[in-house]
């Protein structure tokens, strides 16, 4: 819940995704608000049909998926 530290997104500086489930109208919101407040290249990724625990067949599995892409194109080098 990146929204429970909103006074501190903007110090944020490494490449952020947040990944939410689209079936959750409260949780997405809250992440809308928070990527707003980031300062840094920053994604919301949205899995459509999930709730926030992405027990939905298949969410998991495209929660890692997203993840893994992000983060190969951003810690390749590092």
């Amino acid at each position: 819940r990146p929204d429970l530290a909103a006074d501190h997104l903007a110090q944020v500086r490494a490449p952020t995704l947040l990944i939410v489930g689209g079936g959750d109208a409260l949780v997405l919101d809250l992440n809308r608000r928070a990527g707003a407040r980031l300062r840094c290249e920053n994604r919301l990724a949205v899995v459509a049909g999930a709730t926030h625990l992405f027990e939905e067949p298949g969410a998991l599995e495209e929660v890692a998926e997203l993840a893994a892409a992000w983060f190969t194109r951003h810690f390749r080098d590092q």
